[in-house]
């Protein structure tokens, strides 16, 4: 199955706010990411990711038979992190273990190094989410750490990883 990445606009958000409003999707992304997921919510997140222009971050929607599935986006960091990047990402729960994101991971990584003067893209997937972090493996990310305890997510002290692909490494990665 093939999904395109592209600019987001605001007739995705009704089948944004429909694809996030899932609790097994919220439970592995920040807090900053709303349960329930209302089409407001869609909607502020979609203007965020239109406003200003792309010099501090790559935000795309993912896309499969016309339907936005998820997304996806890189965010540059500032000051003494600015060669940095952060990978965020999410995909609907019935488009999962099918590749679609690897996939939309690798093509997302590739134009960011393109586009910017970074050395360093990273993830920080909670560690019990195994799916996250196999999608960053097959990406050609790799773990540099566990962070024990290092998140508060429902109720609950957590581990997180801290995975990394640099600017070397995305020519290796087909």
């Amino acid at each position: 199955m093939k999904a395109e990445l592209r600019k987001w606009n605001i007739g995705d958000a009704e089948n944004l706010a429909r694809f996030a409003d899932n609790p097994n999707v919220a439970c592995n992304l920040r807090d900053a990411f709303p349960h329930p997921y209302t089409l407001e919510d869609a909607r502020a997140y979609i203007q965020g990711c239109l406003s200003g222009d792309e010099a501090r971050k790559l935000c795309r929607a993912i896309v499969v038979d016309g339907r936005t599935v998820g997304s996806i986006g890189v965010f540059l960091g500032s000051d003494v992190y600015r060669k940095s990047a952060e990978l965020g990402y999410w995909l609907a729960e019935e488009y999962w273990r099918r590749g679609i994101m690897s996939a939309a991971v690798k093509r997302i990584c590739r134009e960011a190094f393109e586009k910017y003067d970074i050395v360093r893209i990273y993830a920080e997937p909670f560690a019990h989410n195994l799916g996250s972090r196999r999608v960053l493996e097959n990406a050609g990310f790799t773990l540099e750490g566990v962070m024990k305890n290092g998140v508060f997510k429902k109720g609950k002290i957590c581990d997180y990883c801290m995975y990394a692909l640099f600017r070397h490494e995305v020519r290796e990665i087909r």
